[in-house]
C-alpha cells in the first residue's frame, strides 16, 4: 500500500505508545511500517525535493499534532511517551483520530492558527481534506509554479530562431558542467544537418573528451529514424557519447532504441529541456526565496 497521509498515522502511532514507554522515532517508525505493510519502495519514497523522505515527514507531523494537545508528552529531547489524555482516548478506541477529532482540545486551533493555515475557518471546515504535511503543501505549490513556467520557458524558446536554440543548447550544457567556458569548451559546428550533428562541447575543463550535440527546433515527435541518424553520424565521428534534444517530443520506440546502444545517447525533450533551463538559470531569474527554519533542538538542550 501507499504510504497513508499524516492524519491517519494518528492513531496507529498513538496506539504504539500505549506500552507507556519512551519511544523515538528511529525505532517506532519500522514498527509503524511493519504494521502498515509498506514495501521498502514506500518507506524509501521522497518528497520532490528529494530532501526528505515522505514516510518520516509525515510520522513526524502526526507526532507533532499529538503532542501538541498532549496525547503525548516529550520526556526528554526526540522521544514520546503516552500521556493520561492519550490513554483516555484510545479507551476505548477510536475508528480514526484525525484533525476533526483533535479538534475537540482547544490547544488544536490555536496551534493550527500560528502554523499558518489560511484562516480559522479552513481549522475546522477543511480539516477533513487536509492530507499534506506543511512540507508537501508548500512543494506541491513550488511544483506548480514550476511548471507554469517551464511552459513559459518552453513557448519562448519556441518562438526564437533556429541559431538562437542552438547557442541556448550549448549555453546549458555549459552552465550543466560541461568544459569551461564559452570559448573553450562549446562551439557550434555550422548550419544545422551537418552531419546530423549541431554542436560540439567538452565534457569536462580539459577537453579530454567531447560530447556531440544535436539540437532540434521541432513542435512534432522526433522519432527512431532521426535518433538513428544521429548516432550513425556520431559513430563516422568514433564518438563515444551524443546529447539529442528538441523542443518537441521523442517517441516511445526512440527512447527505448538509445537505452540499449552505444555510443551513449541522452534525449531531452521540450518539457526535460525547459525544466533544465529552470534548475541551471538559464533563460531566467531569481524572483524571490523563502527560507524554511526549524527548531534547533540542541540549543534548547539543557542536560
Amino acid at each position: 500500500m501507499s504510504v497513508p497521509d499524516f492524519q491517519s498515522l494518528m492513531l496507529p502511532l498513538l496506539r504504539m505508545a500505549a506500552d507507556g514507554k519512551k519511544h523515538s522515532l528511529a525505532e517506532t517508525r519500522p514498527l509503524l511500517a511493519a504494521e502498515l505493510k509498506l514495501s521498502a519502495a514506500d518507506e524509501e519514497e521522497l518528497l520532490p525535493s528529494g530532501r526528505q523522505v515522505r514516510f518520516a515527514n509525515r510520522v513526524a507531523w502526526a507526532k507533532i499534532y499529538l503532542q501538541q494537545v498532549g496525547l503525548l508528552l516529550a520526556p526528554r529531547r526526540g522521544h514520546s511517551q503516552i500521556s493520561h489524555r492519550g490513554r483516555e482516548l484510545l479507551n476505548p478506541s477510536p475508528d480514526r483520530i484525525d484533525i476533526k477529532c483533535l479538534g475537540l482540545y482547544p490547544d488544536v486551533a490555536e496551534f493550527r492558527r500560528k502554523k499558518g493555515d489560511i484562516g480559522e475557518e479552513a481549522a475546522t471546515t477543511g480539516s477533513e481534506a487536509e492530507v499534506e504535511t506543511p512540507e508537501e503543501a508548500l512543494e506541491a505549490a513550488h511544483q506548480k509554479m514550476k511548471g507554469s513556467l517551464a511552459s513559459e520557458v518552453l513557448g519562448r524558446v519556441k518562438a526564437g530562431s533556429p541559431q538562437f536554440f542552438e547557442r541556448m543548447v550549448v549555453e546549458l550544457l555549459l552552465r550543466m558542467g560541461y568544459g569551461g567556458s564559452r570559448n573553450d569548451a562549446g562551439q557550434i559546428v555550422g548550419k544545422s544537418g551537418d552531419e546530423g550533428i549541431d554542436g560540439i562541447i567538452s565534457e569536462d575543463r580539459l577537453g579530454l573528451d567531447i560530447v556531440y550535440v544535436q539540437a532540434k527546433k521541432w513542435d512534432g515527435t522526433v522519432g527512431r529514424p532521426e535518433v538513428q541518424k544521429f548516432v550513425g553520424a556520431l559513430q563516422g565521428k568514433r564518438a563515444r557519447k551524443g546529447v539529442f534534444i528538441t523542443t518537441g517530443t521523442f517517441s516511445a520506440d526512440a527512447a527505448s532504441y538509445v537505452e540499449h546502444i552505444e555510443p551513449k545517447v541522452a534525449l531531452i525533450d521540450g518539457r526535460r529541456l525547459a525544466e533544465l533551463m529552470i534548475d541551471f538559470e538559464v533563460g531566467v531569474s531569481m524572483a524571490g526565496t523563502y527560507h524554511v527554519k526549524r527548531v534547533d533542538s540542541d540549543y534548547f538542550d539543557e542536560a
